[in-house]
C-alpha cells in the first residue's frame, strides 16, 4: 500500500510546527501548523461521530480562505474524497454536482447557502459554515447540531493533557484510490468529474520540492481558485506539504487588490494565469514603449539596454519584488507578450496542463525554451499522435503518474479519452522538439478545417487581435466556411483617447486588413464583427467558446 499522500501532510504538521501556514489577507488571522492540525483533528472527531467513511464524499464550496483549505486538508487525512467546487458555478450546477457525487456532508459560504434549495440536496446529511464552521442545515431524523454543542468537550476529554505532534496520526489509505473528486469547467459546456488519487498529487508535490517551487517558509500568495486543479495544486497542496507560509486573498483578484497584496506579501514563488500578465502588459507596460521618443531609443543598442533593464525592474516589483520563479500556466500565452518579456529578461516561464492531470504535465524551471510550454515534468510521459512528430501537429497524448483515474460514473468518457494502449488524450494540439520541449498549436475541438483541407489554430490569430488597440478580447470562428473573429471592443481605450464610437466599424476593419497581411492565405479574416458584451468565461478566465461558436 503506497500512503504518501496523507504522509506528506502529516509529517508537515509535525516538522513546521511553530511556523505560521496560512493568513486570511483581508482579516490578517494566522493559524500556525500546529492549530491547523488541531482544527483538522476537530473536523476528523466530527467525521467520526457522523460514521463518515473513507468512501464518503465531502463537498466543498468558497473562496480561497484558510478554513476552505483546513476542511479541504481535514477531509482527504481522515480518508474520505473531497468535492471541491467552483464557487463560480450556478447554484443549480453545484446542486447536480453535489447529487451526482453523492456526497454526504457540504461545506460553504453563508451567502451560498442563501442561493441553495435544501431539498434539491438528495444526499447530503448536513451543511456547514466555512466562516465558523458551525452547522447550518442538518436533514430530517439526523442530530448534528446536537453533536455539534459536545464538540469541544470531545475534543477537550480526548485530548485532555493538550493537543502535541504524537496526536498528529492519520489512517492509512493507499495513495492509489480516490482522494479529490475535481469536477471541470472547461470551454465545451460540459462537466465531468475527475477522479484524481493521492499518487497524481504526490507527483506534484515531489516535482515541486525537485525544482524549488516550495520550501520552508516560502510566503505564498494564494489567488487562483483553489477548487480549480492549478491552484489547487500549487497555491496550496504543494505549499502546505513543504512547509510554506499561505497567505490567502479571499476576494477576487482584480488588479488594484492583487497587486497591492504583492507589495504586502512578497511572495518567493508566484503561479498565474496569461490573462493578468498580458493585461499589464497592454495596460502599464505598451503605452510606454510605444511612445516615440521610447522607439527611438531602444534602437540605439546602449541605450536600450537601460530602458529594458528599468521597465524589467518596474515589473519585478509589481510583483512584490522578491519571487524566485513566476510559473504562467492555465491558458495559452500571448505570443506578443511572451517575447516582450523574453527580450527584458524577466524571470518567468510556462507551463502547460490540464485538470485530468492533476494538473501539471510539462513546464522547465530551469532552462525555458521561448514559446514553448517547457518539457514534460518527472514521471510524465508525452507522444505527439502525428507520423512526424517536430513538425507536423498532432494530437498531445500523456502517460504517467499524474494522469487521472478516469471520469466518476461516466465509463463512456472514460473510454474515449484514453487510447487502448492507456495513452491520455488531452484533445490538444502540438507538437515536440528532440529536446523535448512541447509547443502547442490549439485545441482539437477548436481547431477549424477549412474547404482547402488547411489546418487553422483559433487562439494563434486571436492572440495578434488581442494585442490590437481598443480590442478587449476576441474569438475567432467559422461561419458560412469564411473565418470570423468576434472582438469585444476596448470601450474604456476608446474613452482615454477621445474616439467617437461611431469609428470604431472604421477602426477595426483597418485592423482586420493589417492583421490579414501577416496571416497565411487560408487563415485570413472576411470580417470583425462586434461583439457588445465581454465573452462569457471559465473561473481559469478562459472564454466559453461553445456559446458563441455555430
Amino acid at each position: 500500500m503506497e500512503n504518501c499522500f496523507i504522509e506528506h501532510f502529516e509529517r508537515s504538521i509535525k516538522e513546521n510546527w511553530d511556523l505560521t501556514a496560512m493568513t486570511n489577507y483581508i482579516t490578517k488571522q494566522n493559524y500556525t501548523y500546529k492549530q491547523v492540525g488541531e482544527e483538522i483533528a476537530r473536523l476528523h472527531i466530527l467525521f467520526k461521530e457522523l460514521n463518515i467513511s473513507q468512501q464518503d464524499k465531502i463537498a466543498l464550496v468558497g473562496r480561497n480562505t484558510p478554513e476552505w483549505a483546513i476542511t479541504f486538508l481535514a477531509t482527504i487525512t481522515y480518508g474520505a474524497v473531497i468535492v471541491p467546487i467552483l464557487q463560480d458555478f450556478h447554484p443549480n450546477d453545484i446542486q447536480h454536482i453535489v447529487n451526482h457525487s453523492e456526497s454526504k456532508l457540504l461545506f460553504l459560504s453563508d451567502s451560498q447557502w442563501e442561493n441553495l434549495t435544501e431539498e434539491n440536496l438528495q444526499t447530503i446529511r448536513g451543511v456547514f459554515s466555512i466562516t465558523d464552521f458551525r452547522c447550518i442545515y442538518q436533514a430530517p431524523g439526523e442530530s448534528i447540531q446536537m453533536t455539534m454543542k459536545h464538540l469541544n468537550t470531545i475534543f477537550e476529554e480526548k485530548y485532555h493533557k493538550g493537543f502535541t505532534k504524537d496526536d498528529v496520526t492519520y489512517p492509512e489509505k493507499d495513495a492509489r484510490e480516490m482522494a479529490v473528486l475535481n469536477y471541470t469547467s472547461g470551454t465545451t459546456g460540459f462537466s465531468k468529474g475527475v477522479m484524481l488519487s493521492g499518487i497524481n498529487f504526490c507527483s506534484m508535490i515531489d516535482y515541486s520540492v525537485q525544482t524549488s517551487l516550495v520550501g520552508k517558509g516560502y510566503k505564498i500568495l494564494s489567488f487562483l481558485p483553489l477548487a480549480h486543479a492549478y491552484g489547487c495544486a500549487f497555491d496550496f497542496i504543494a505549499q502546505f506539504a513543504g512547509g510554506s507560509h499561505i497567505t490567502f486573498l479571499t476576494r477576487l483578484p482584480s488588479p488594484k487588490v492583487l497587486l497591492k497584496a504583492m507589495e504586502d506579501v512578497k511572495p518567493d514563488t508566484i503561479f498565474t494565469v496569461p490573462l493578468i500578465i498580458e493585461k499589464i502588459y497592454k495596460n502599464n507596460i505598451l503605452p510606454m514603449i510605444s511612445k516615440t521618443s521610447i522607439k527611438v531609443a531602444t534602437n540605439i543598442p546602449i541605450i536600450s539596454n537601460r530602458i529594458y533593464a528599468e521597465i524589467r525592474n518596474k515589473l519585478i516589483n509589481v510583483f512584490g519584488g522578491e519571487f524566485k520563479k513566476l510559473v504562467i500556466g492555465g491558458a495559452p500565452f500571448n505570443r506578443e507578450v511572451e517575447d516582450f518579456l523574453l527580450k527584458i529578461n524577466f524571470p518567468f516561464t510556462v507551463g502547460y496542463g490540464m485538470t485530468e492531470c492533476a494538473p501539471l504535465i510539462s513546464v522547465d524551471c530551469e532552462s525555458f525554451t521561448p514559446h514553448s510550454v517547457g518539457k514534460p515534468i518527472t514521471d510524465c510521459e508525452v507522444k505527439i499522435d502525428s507520423a512526424d512528430p517536430y513538425n507536423t501537429p498532432g494530437e498531445i497524448l500523456v502517460k504517467g503518474k499524474n494522469v487521472m483515474l478516469g471520469y466518476y460514473k461516466n465509463e463512456e468518457a472514460t473510454k474515449n479519452v484514453f487510447t487502448e494502449d492507456g495513452w491520455l488524450r488531452t484533445g490538444d494540439i502540438g507538437v515536440i522538439d528532440k529536446e523535448n520541449n512541447i509547443y502547442i498549436k490549439g485545441r482539437s475541438k477548436t481547431m477549424i478545417l477549412t474547404s482547402s483541407g488547411q489546418n487553422v489554430y483559433p487562439e494563434e490569430i486571436e492572440a495578434k487581435i488581442n494585442n490590437l488597440p481598443f480590442v478587449s478580447e476576441s474569438i475567432v470562428i467559422q461561419s458560412d466556411d469564411k473565418i470570423v473573429a468576434l472582438v469585444y471592443p476596448d470601450f474604456a481605450a476608446m474613452d482615454e483617447m477621445r474616439i467617437d464610437h461611431n469609428d470604431l466599424e472604421a477602426i477595426l476593419e483597418e485592423q482586420r486588413k493589417g492583421i490579414n497581411q501577416n496571416l497565411a492565405a487560408y487563415e485570413q479574416i472576411k470580417q470583425f464583427k462586434i461583439h457588445p458584451t465581454e465573452f462569457e468565461k471559465t473561473p481559469k478566465k478562459s472564454i466559453k467558446r461553445y456559446l458563441y461558436e455555430k
